[in-house]
């Protein structure tokens, strides 16, 4: 059965009290025990030797100096006298243990015959009975024993004394023993507190759950209770780490299975796109070759194959540029850019081939601040813009804004061009699709552009969206979250 370590703590400091108090009352109380013991033998020795001393300076004044003679027959009268110098009832003995003086309050006879003897043998001795002790011992003439003195003394002062300091010291001891208990008790139930909650952390743990707290105490609980604190964290972002690592590899494993199927397919592009180009560079080729003195045709063959080999070039270069996006998007190199110095450098890049078509440009640019990559924003804005130029009527507009909304900054593009079919909306943004054919091969476009734009778009946390089109033109919008410009 598991105790509350709150119990064992209770039970341990109730133990320990009970010991101290009941080992320091037994300690005090023999002291003043012995400390009594030593009072009543010190003065009863003393009235052993003054009686002594009597004793001799009667047998000096008598005419008979035998002290058995002297005994035998003034022995009561002395006691008498004795007793009154004294102070105390008293039995004289002679040496065959007989009583001289009159008797007293004796003990048992058994007792006082054992204890008499003990003093015959010229020892003092002495016997306790209840109250009362009787202290016996030689009664001397110079070197010599001639009988023994019975001193009687009553202890019920010692003892009433002896029984006050015990009574006493159960109070006090009883009163020491609770206050010490319950300030002790607190103390100890903050140790077993910390400990408690340092058990229950643990089972969290054990159980999954990281969140733990730290105890505020400067001691080695306290210190624990960190340790246990930061190793739970440490747990908490291992295991985080692993699964961020199972869900990426779940991904890379369905991101595998859906570029198995989208290889197919963009092998299947690009073969057919590439195969256009191609076809008319060696149809001009084969021409030339049967025609090799033809200057017309050689000029005509020099533009196409020129105008052919240029297409071939961008394709390649926006398929290389969408495999790398799929290979390393971690190189993105996030910093806060200002939108409107970024449009107006792509704006500048693009003028020649604005006035080259007559379009004329309507902007209207607030200053607003997004967290991006400045060659990926750069690549989005070259991509839409040129498509609002190639794919534009001849002295169209393209109007471009760009404004702050709910934390986001959003950029405009419209153009008067030649419009996207509503149904076919969706489909501008997959890689090799082209509204129109003809146009695309005129103006060198491989159905690229906005595949990559939404890509960058994507990779710096924003989105582009068609917002409108029709004969009249089309209208694309870039949402990016927006970053403070301080």
């Amino acid at each position: 059965m598991k105790i509350s370590i709150r119990i064992k703590f209770s039970l341990f400091l109730a133990a320990l009290l009970l010991f101290v108090v009941f080992l320091l009352s037994l300690l005090v109380l023999r002291g003043i025990e012995d400390n009594q013991e030593n009072q009543y033998e010190q003065y009863l020795a003393q009235q052993a030797k003054t009686a002594n001393m009597y004793f001799i300076q009667t047998i000096l004044s008598e005419e008979s100096k035998v002290p058995e003679t002297f005994l035998a027959s003034k022995g009561q009268e002395f006691a008498e006298e004795l007793e009154l110098i004294s102070g105390q009832s008293l039995v004289l003995y002679d040496m065959q243990g007989e009583p001289i003086s009159r008797k007293t309050a004796n003990p048992s006879p058994d007792n006082i015959k054992r204890t008499l003897a003990y003093a015959l043998e010229h020892k003092t001795a002495y016997l306790v009975e209840g109250d009362s002790l009787f202290y016996l011992t030689p009664l001397r003439a110079g070197s010599e024993q001639v009988g023994v003195i019975q001193f009687y003394y009553s202890l019920s002062t010692h003892l009433a004394f002896y029984n006050d300091i015990r009574q006493l010291f159960i109070y006090i001891g009883a009163v020491v023993f609770i206050l010490s208990f319950l300030v002790g008790n607190i103390y100890f139930n903050s140790f077993a507190t910390g400990i408690i909650k340092l058990d229950h952390m643990v089972d969290l743990i054990r159980e999954g759950y990281y969140e733990t707290t730290t105890l505020k105490r400067k001691d080695e609980i306290g210190k624990l209770s960190h340790g246990i604190h930061a190793m739970s964290g440490q747990i908490k972002r291992t295991i985080q780490g692993m699964e961020d690592e199972q869900n990426k590899l779940k991904l890379a494993v369905d991101k595998l299975s859906l570029l198995d199927i989208q290889q197919k397919q963009f092998i299947g592009n690009v073969t057919h796109e590439f195969k256009t180009p191609l076809t008319s560079i060696k149809a001009y080729i084969d021409l030339l070759e049967m025609y090799p003195d033809d200057e017309k045709l050689l000029q005509t063959a020099i533009v196409n194959v020129k105008s052919e080999t240029e297409r071939l070039y961008q394709m390649v270069d926006k398929v290389l540029q969408l495999s790398a996006l799929e290979k390393y998007d971690f190189e993105l190199k996030l910093e806060k850019l200002a939108v409107k110095p970024a449009i107006e450098s792509v704006l500048g890049s693009l003028k020649g081939k604005i006035d080259k078509f007559g379009i004329t440009l309507y902007t209207e640019l607030e200053d607003t601040y997004i967290q991006g990559d400045k060659d990926s924003l750069t690549l989005v804005l070259v991509n839409l813009l040129d498509n609002a130029v190639k794919y534009n009527k001849a002295n169209g507009t393209i109007s471009i804004k760009s404004y702050s909304a709910a934390d986001q900054a959003v950029i405009e593009i419209a153009d008067t061009g030649i419009g996207i079919p509503p149904e076919l909306a969706e489909k501008v943004f997959e890689p090799f699709y082209t509204v129109d054919k003809n146009r695309s091969r005129e103006h060198g476009g491989a159905g690229l552009g906005l595949s990559l734009t939404r890509k960058h778009a994507e990779m710096m946390g924003g989105s582009i969206a068609l917002i409108h089109t029709g004969p009249e033109g089309s209208q694309f919008r870039l949402v990016f979250p927006a970053s403070d410009s301080a």
